[in-house]
């Protein structure tokens, strides 16, 4: 691990990490448990569907089980995508490079770190690339 980042700034020392360390490992924590209700649910709809012979095209009830079985794939797939930031941050933390930016470099402003602790990128860079 180097002692300062490109521009001198000193990198956190490990008691330093340790608030940022136990951000990113709640938020996983709270990531994983939602990747497994979600997966109960998925796993749910599609045993419930599957003992039905159910016409969802036409379901008079409101949306058919397709749709609600696409939302919860959607929000796993989602979840899943956040653990790999999650883990990838984890990661930039024990290398020294969590809170600098990937593509420019800088610091990541603490205010997106709080609202986003698997951020890679600072705003400015986040907002010019690809959506």
């Amino acid at each position: 691990m180097s002692d300062s980042y490109r521009d001198g700034t000193p990198t956190p020392t490990p008691i330093e990490r340790e608030p940022f360390r136990e951000r990113l490992a709640a938020e996983r924590a709270g990531t994983v448990a939602q990747i497994a209700a979600l997966s109960r649910d998925f796993d749910a709809i599609v045993e419930a569907n599957a003992m039905v012979a159910i016409d969802d095209e036409h379901d008079p009830e409101g949306s058919s089980t397709a749709f609600e079985r696409a939302h919860v794939a959607s929000l796993l797939g989602q979840a899943r995508e956040h653990l790999t930031d999650l883990d990838r941050a984890l990661e930039r933390l024990e290398r020294g490079d969590y809170g600098r930016c990937e593509t420019c470099g800088e610091p990541i402003p603490a205010e997106r770190l709080e609202v986003r602790p698997a951020a890679s990128t600072c705003v400015r860079c986040a907002a010019a690339g690809p959506r």
